[in-house]
């Protein structure tokens, strides 16, 4: 499976919402559509924390830390 960046998976997380707001969408399509939404919120925040952990910080004295 091809690694996604940040950007596309939110881009595609756009498009699932537009689905999801049109009138003529079937209950069965909005639950699946709501799923997929749900999965691809899970990828933003593990790729959000994966971020998080390699951002360095500089203390008074210029050197870096991982937080």
């Amino acid at each position: 499976m091809e690694e996604r960046t940040l950007e596309e998976v939110f881009n595609q997380l756009d498009t699932v919402i537009q689905d999801m707001e049109r009138e003529d969408i079937s209950l069965e399509d909005s639950f699946h559509l709501y799923h997929k939404g749900m999965q691809m919120l899970k990828i933003c925040n593990e790729k959000i924390d994966a971020v998080e952990k390699k951002m360095l910080i500089l203390d008074g004295e210029g050197a870096e830390h991982e937080f």
